[in-house]
C-alpha cells in the first residue's frame, strides 16, 4: 500500500499547526492527519486496514453495544480530558451490562481553527485509555466544521462488548429486600470540571474520578454472579441513577444520608457553588444492586479493587407503588430525592 506520506509536502505541524478545512475534505490533508495522528496513535490491525469498517470476530456470549457523545467544556480538566472521558464513558455503559469491553468506534466533529497540538493531546490521552482498558480502537470518522461551529471538538464513541453466560444485570431487575451500594464518592467528576470551569482554587485539588470500570465490574460479577443491577451515576450523578432504577423495575429505593460517600473537598466546594452532591455528575463510580444476602460478599469485592477502595452499602430496594425514591437525613428525618429539574450542570460529559 502505497504511503500517503510519500505525496505530503511536509510532516503534521503537531506543535502550532492548525486544522483547516481541508483536513475535513477527504482529501490528501485528511488522509495525511489520519496517517499522522489516528492511525499512528491508534494503531492496531483493524484500523491499519483502512477499510469504512472493522472485521471482526468475537467469542460466544450475548453482544452489548452502546453509544455517548461528548461535548464536555472545558475539554481538559483535573483527572482527565474530552479523549480519556470518551473512552472511559464508553467502556463502561458497556460493563454496566455485566459485559467485558472489546472494541470501539470514534467519531470526531473538529472546528476549523482548532490547535492540532491540543488535537494530538486528545488522542494521545485517547489511546492511553484504551491501551489500560484492553480495548481497541478500530475504526472511526472525522469531520471539520467551520470555525464557530463545532466549540472545538465533539466525539462520539460506540463500543461493543460481550456479556458471558449466565450473567443478567439490568436496571429492571431490582427487588425488595435488594441492598443499594456505590462503589466510592460520588461528585468528584462534576466538581472537578466546574472548578476548572470557573477557575476556582480550593486547598485540596479535586480531580475527576473518571476511570474505566470493566476490571471493578469483572471482580463484583465473580463474587455475586446473580447481581441484579449496575449503572454508573453520570449526568444526573446517584439521584438521577436511582430515580431511573426505581421507575424501570417499579419499586421503591431508601437511601441513608450518612453511608453515601463524599470527600470533604467535594462537599465543601458544593455548599460554595450551591450544589447538591447527589445530582453531581461521576465517572468512575458504579451503583449495584444485589439480593441482601449477597451484600456482605460483593462490598468485600468491590474494596478490594482500587477503584473501589471506598465502597458502602448505602440504602436498600422497598415495596413501593408509587417507587418514591427517599432519603433518611443525618438528623432522622426522611425526605425524597426527586428527579433532577433541568440542567445542573451543564456541558458536563
Amino acid at each position: 500500500m502505497t504511503s500517503f506520506k510519500r505525496h505530503s509536502p511536509r510532516p503534521l505541524d503537531l506543535r502550532s499547526g492548525r486544522i483547516d478545512m481541508t483536513h475535513g475534505s477527504g482529501g490528501r490533508a485528511m488522509a495525511q492527519l489520519i496517517e499522522e495522528l489516528f492511525e499512528d496513535r491508534f494503531d492496531n490491525p483493524w484500523l491499519a486496514a483502512r477499510n469504512d469498517q472493522a472485521c471482526f470476530a468475537v467469542e460466544s456470549g450475548r453482544m452489548v453495544m452502546s453509544t455517548d457523545g461528548f461535548v464536555i467544556s472545558p475539554l481538559f480538566f483535573p483527572g482527565g480530558d474530552i479523549g480519556s472521558l470518551a473512552v472511559h464513558g464508553t467502556v463502561n455503559d458497556v460493563a454496566m451490562a455485566g459485559a467485558r469491553p472489546l472494541y470501539l468506534s470514534v467519531g470526531m466533529v473538529i472546528e476549523e481553527g482548532f490547535p492540532l497540538a491540543d488535537l494530538k493531546a486528545i488522542v494521545e490521552s485517547m489511546a492511553a485509555a484504551a491501551k489500560d482498558a484492553g480495548v481497541a480502537i478500530v475504526t472511526g470518522d472525522t469531520k471539520v466544521v467551520e470555525k464557530g461551529k463545532g466549540d472545538g471538538i465533539f466525539i462520539t464513541t460506540t463500543g461493543v462488548g460481550v456479556v458471558p453466560e449466565g450473567v443478567e444485570v439490568s436496571a429492571d431487575r431490582a427487588r425488595p429486600g435488594d441492598a443499594v451500594l456505590i462503589s466510592g464518592t460520588i461528585g468528584d467528576h462534576g466538581v472537578a470540571v466546574m472548578s476548572k470551569r470557573e477557575d476556582l482554587t480550593f486547598e485540596t485539588e479535586i480531580v475527576s474520578d473518571a476511570a474505566s470500570l470493566h476490571g471493578l465490574v469483572a471482580d463484583m460479577v465473580a463474587a455475586v454472579p446473580g447481581l441484579h443491577v449496575l449503572r454508573d451515576p453520570t449526568r444526573g450523578g446517584l439521584a438521577a441513577v436511582l430515580n431511573e432504577i426505581a421507575l424501570q423495575s417499579g419499586v421503591g429505593i431508601t437511601v441513608r444520608e450518612d453511608a453515601i460517600p463524599v470527600a470533604t473537598a467535594v462537599r465543601g466546594a458544593c455548599e460554595l457553588l450551591g450544589l447538591d452532591p447527589l445530582y453531581v455528575a461521576n465517572e468512575g463510580k458504579v451503583v449495584a444492586f444485589c439480593d441482601g444476602s449477597d451484600a456482605g460478599a460483593l462490598l468485600a469485592a468491590m474494596r478490594a479493587h482500587p477503584l473501589g477502595a471506598d465502597a458502602a452499602i448505602i440504602g436498600d430496594v422497598t415495596d413501593d407503588p408509587h417507587h418514591f425514591v427517599q432519603m433518611e437525613t443525618a438528623f432522622g428525618g426522611n425526605r425524597i430525592i426527586d428527579w433532577l429539574a433541568g440542567e445542573q450542570l451543564p456541558r458536563i460529559c
